[in-house]
């Protein structure tokens, strides 16, 4: 993303122009990486929990969602999860070569 910004001529200036305070959820933006990556691993395990009740409902013929609903709710635990491995990808990739700056 960074090579994009800078490839573009936006450059790296543009990050100061972001806010500070509260996101648009009202989470303050000062919390530590650990607690983003932990309420970020929550938020997967509870679209992971919604995508399977919504298979069971519908395997079961039981009244709930519609096929499309319950499509689009295994689509996006999907993704949030192949989001979630990417990440755990690159914080590897980066303790990796952390550990390897300090031999």
């Amino acid at each position: 993303m960074v090579k994009e910004l800078i490839g573009t001529g936006i450059g790296i200036g543009g990050i100061t122009d972001i806010p500070v305070g509260k996101t648009q959820a009202g989470d303050s933006i000062g919390k530590s990486f650990g607690e983003f990556l932990s309420e970020s691993l929550q938020k997967v395990n509870q679209l992971q929990q919604e995508s399977d009740a919504a298979v069971k409902q519908i395997a079961g013929g039981v009244s709930g969602p519609s096929l499309q609903e319950a499509m689009v709710a295994v689509e996006k635990a999907d993704v949030a999860f192949k989001l979630m491995m990417e990440v755990r990808q690159k914080i590897l990739e980066a303790y990796k070569e952390i550990s390897s700056m300090q031999a």
